[in-house]
């Protein structure tokens, strides 16, 4: 896994350095200097925006790796560029007219709720035409094995400029209202930096030409709209529906308890970075073999990585709620619930990247109209009932239904399997490692008591994976540095 190796270690250390930025920005700056409206206002905002990212960029984020390795010449990438930038515009152009004229009847419910939501709520298809051009520039740079650049600018240059505005608003150099606009702009800057970066890694040379399978190009696209559209939901959607039922300060509570959980994903972000297209090769040329070792490789490692870092939170997350402010309190539950569902997706290592490259892939279509059905659905129930709790089981019942419907189809029409017995092995120590530090806690102040736990939990867990040998590209690592 040379390459992947390589890409993966930086982007997961710089993914890390991002999440290590936006904690701060999360857990600290947001709680003590923005105030629980105006982070539930940003949360809600880019909730949204989340959203809307796949439908206005018509899937070519991932069409473009889907279909850059079939071209065989420049001229043909050339005009296979052209049209997948002109293409989000099929739907952009509509999706901004119908927003504009029909805004009351579109934000009603949001609004009546939430009146203090209505001076920002346009910056909802804004955030996402940014986000969705950003995400077109990235693929062009994939393509190419050029990740790190892309992950550098989404995980840290975004989250560094949100620092400075946070900053901002605690010395009083701009307003709250402010703020919520100046994100905007800040998404508007990762697009520009994304752009400039991919042309300097190839430069395209546009020719309006219609490619010969633009039928097929345009029918996958719809597909990754849907199939992208149910991922982003799946993460967001749930913030986007607790402001129609409760106070958008909730969404600041979630929004707190979501970051601490989202950290699990982490290793799983930063690799896909680089598997994607090496995915993409594999299939196009048929190499089933090696597309079932990468695939148990990837499932691997992510549990091991990602079941550490799960671990670690849910060992130490009493502690954590202690360091934010108390009215933040209440969100340990949904940590753990949407924890689980996070770590759920890591099992299956590079299981999306696979359905997304298949033949079969109209297929899953069905699953996720079924599964945005049944999101919608859980979480009028839950939301009502249970607050940001019951929106946090809403979201793991979902994950889970879906993602095990996802596994069986790989499974079934692919012939491809990611578990092992290593993964009974790596869901035991993770088990043992719970039950051994989530019931002992130090008597002193919770970063110390925090630091502690995790350097015992660190050592232990760690000598036995590293016995254990689940992984060879882990162990290789640690061996690595044991003899620096």
């Amino acid at each position: 896994m040379g390459i992947v190796q390589s890409q993966s270690i930086k982007n997961t250390f710089i993914t890390f350095l991002g999440f290590g930025i936006g904690a701060i920005n999360a857990l600290f700056f947001y709680t003590h200097f923005l105030g629980k409206l105006h982070y539930g206002i940003v949360a809600t905002v880019l909730s949204g925006a989340n959203i809307m990212m796949p439908l206005m960029a018509f899937g070519a984020q991932n069409t473009l790796i889907r279909f850059f390795s079939s071209y065989k010449n420049q001229k043909e990438r050339d005009e296979f560029l052209t049209f997948m930038l002109i293409l989000p515009l099929a739907l952009i152009i509509p999706l901004g007219l119908g927003f504009y004229f029909f805004y009351d009847q579109i934000s009603h419910s949001w609004i009546q709720e939430n009146p203090t939501l209505k001076l920002f709520f346009w910056l909802i298809p804004v955030i996402g035409l940014f986000m969705a051009y950003f995400e077109v520039f990235y693929a062009w740079a994939k393509v190419h094995m050029q990740s790190v650049m892309g992950n550098f600018i989404s995980e840290v240059l975004v989250r560094l400029v949100v620092m400075l505005l946070l900053v901002g608003v605690h010395f009083d150099w701009i307003a709250k209202d402010t703020f919520v606009y100046s994100v905007a702009l800040a998404y508007f800057a990762q697009m520009i930096a994304m752009k400039l970066y991919a042309i300097s890694v190839k430069m395209p040379v546009l020719r309006f030409v219609i490619p010969k399978n633009a039928k097929e190009i345009v029918q996958y696209s719809g597909f990754i709209i849907v199939s992208g559209g149910v991922a982003v939901m799946l993460v967001d959607f749930d913030k986007v529906m607790i402001p129609q039922y409760k106070d958008i300060g909730q969404n600041a509570l979630y929004s707190v308890a979501i970051f601490i959980a989202t950290v699990i994903a982490v290793p799983s972000r930063a690799m896909t970075q680089i598997i994607a297209p090496i995915t993409a090769k594999l299939m196009v040329e048929n190499k089933h073999d090696e597309l079932n070792d990468l695939y148990k490789k990837s499932a691997i490692n992510l549990q091991v990585i990602g079941g550490f870092i799960m671990i670690l939170i849910f060992v130490n997350i009493k502690e954590m709620y202690q360091l934010i402010p108390k009215d933040y309190s209440g969100g340990i539950l949904v940590v753990f619930l949407i924890g689980l569902s996070k770590f759920y997706d890591v099992l299956l290592g590079n299981n999306n990247s696979i359905i997304v490259n298949t033949k079969h892939y109209r297929t899953v279509l069905l699953f996720g109209v079924f599964i945005v059905i049944l999101m919608i659905a859980l979480n009028m129930i839950f939301i009502p009932l249970y607050g940001i709790e019951g929106s946090a089981f809403a979201t793991l019942l979902t994950v889970m239904i879906y993602n095990t419907i996802k596994l069986f189809f790989v499974i079934k029409k692919m012939d491809l399997f990611p578990f092992t017995v290593k993964t009974l092995y790596s869901l035991g120590i993770l088990a043992v490692c719970f039950l051994l530090f989530y019931f002992w806690d130090f008597h002193f102040h919770a970063i110390i008591n925090i630091g502690l736990k995790s350097i015992l939990f660190s050592i232990i867990y760690i000598l036995l994976i590293y016995k254990a040998q689940l992984s060879e590209e882990i162990n290789g690592v640690i061996s690595k540095f044991l003899k620096i």
